[in-house]
């Protein structure tokens, strides 16, 4: 049964605690998923393999992109519906959330074969890269509905406050394809095929465990028949309220197109392989700060339609201080270690090795800054302000990086390139600061009932 009391009453600290740990464990694994999948591509295909899996890495952001527009908006609604102790609505929302999930997946698997070749060429595949990219995409797009049924079924799991469950649930993914991806790749010599094939089979599987507990006697919301049937205002709300995320992500898929693109005609493919490794490191400090603030949505977005504004302000807090730390740790490890992390990819590449240190460096300054921008996005979208959330994701992952990465190449060469990105998270963190100041005086506000 779901603990709906523990959500409200519990200390603040040790539910961010409990909700968190299992997110961030989650989150690391998949990191290092990402980090073993471009090792195990390096050495069984190489560096063309790295720079097609980096390229494919695209679409990729794009599918967890609609994922969250349908996943997390209706995460967000069943927590507050909780909070308010509304259960039949709840699986209203869930049932709406499945079926919906089925629609985008198989409108963007058609898209996605429709205008493969010429979508992976302007992200910047050519000659080999793109024979390799083809191939690890074309595979990928098969595994679109697993991808976004599993995100969105396990988060909303995250959300009730079943964690741990949903950790499992994600971490059985996970191990799988990391057992899967050496098995295809080097006993079944299915070279860069052979690791596409791992994620969708993988993923599949962990789709079935993400979504057998809405059918079970004993679940505490469950799918059922007659809430398949979508319904307007629930689609318009969890929309509504995921579309931040969504912003986020796919402008996040544009902004790699860019950078793919810039490190081709700046760097040719070994920059764009080393952009893609970048990414990888990067998320894995981003990672954990992702599961901080998975483990604090249900807490605020429970609270919030609680009315209990004193524990949507600790949460608040504490988020952004935990996050903090970690993403002070990343930045520490990245200038100290960059060029020992980069061997790891292309021992026998200097030109790789060349390129990445110093480009890690750079990229990285901001890290530190990043848990607190990270976890003031996703603050107003949690609370049901997506307008906010919406407007400072555009800032960060469009207006401000793109004119940046375009401009600043040409008076600093490829540093220009890694530049941008920390410049882009100076900027919003003073614009995030402006808005979270109110927003936390504001709650104090409702905590006097003088508002």
């Amino acid at each position: 049964m779901l603990k709906i009391n523990e959500i409200e009453t519990e200390s603040v600290k040790k539910l961010l605690f409990k909700f968190s740990i299992p997110s961030i464990i989650a989150m690391l694994a998949n990191a290092l998923y990402n980090i073993c999948d471009k090792v195990f591509v390096g050495i069984g295909v190489g560096v063309l393999g790295i720079s097609a899996i980096s390229i494919s890495y695209t679409v990729t952001l794009a599918i967890m992109g609609f994922s969250m527009l349908v996943g997390l908006g209706a995460t967000s609604l069943v927590s507050i519906k909780l909070g308010e102790h509304n259960i039949e609505k709840c699986e209203i929302i869930v049932g709406n959330t499945f079926t919906l999930s089925f629609i985008v997946s198989i409108i963007l698997m058609i898209l996605g074969y429709c205008f493969l070749t010429p979508m992976l060429s302007i992200f910047g595949a050519s000659g080999k890269v793109l024979e390799y990219a083809k191939i690890y995409t074309g595979i990928l797009l098969i595994g679109t509905p697993f991808q976004i049924l599993s995100y969105s079924m396990n988060n909303i799991l995250k959300g009730q406050g079943k964690a741990k469950r949903a950790m499992i649930n994600f971490l059985i993914s996970i191990i799988l394809n990391v057992i899967f991806n050496p098995l295809f790749i080097f006993v079944f010599h299915l070279g860069i095929a052979g690791s596409a094939l791992a994620t969708i089979l993988s993923t599949a599987i962990g789709t079935i465990f993400s979504t057998s507990p809405y059918f079970l006697k004993n679940a505490s919301i469950k799918i059922r028949y007659k809430n398949l049937k979508l319904r307007k205002d629930i689609i318009i709300s969890s929309l509504s309220i995921g579309a931040s995320g969504f912003v986020m992500q796919l402008s996040m898929s544009l902004i790699t197109i860019l950078f793919n693109k810039q490190c081709l005609y700046y760097g040719g493919n070994i920059a764009v392989a080393a952009y893609g490794i970048i990414n990888s490191l990067i998320m894995l400090i981003y990672m954990p700060i992702y599961g901080i603030n998975q483990g604090v949505q249900p807490i605020i977005g429970y609270n919030y339609g609680a009315k209990k504004y004193d524990r949507v302000r600790d949460s608040l807090k504490l988020s952004i201080i935990a996050a903090s730390i970690i993403s002070s740790i990343g930045f520490i490890i990245f200038q100290l270690f960059s060029k020992n992390i980069f061997v790891l990819f292309g021992k026998n590449s200097s030109q790789l090795i060349a390129i990445g240190t110093p480009a890690m460096k750079i990229f990285s300054i901001s890290t530190p800054i990043i848990g607190f921008v990270i976890i003031g996005l996703s603050y107003f979208q949690y609370i049901g302000k997506a307008g906010y959330s919406i407007v400072l994701s555009l800032l960060r992952q469009i207006v401000i990086i793109v004119p940046l990465t375009i401009i600043l190449p040409r008076f600093m060469g490829i540093n220009g390139i890694w530049v941008s990105t920390p410049i882009t998270d100076f900027i919003v963190t003073v614009i995030m600061l402006i808005l979270i100041c109110p927003e936390i005086k504001r709650l104090n506000v409702k905590m006097t009932g003088t508002l």
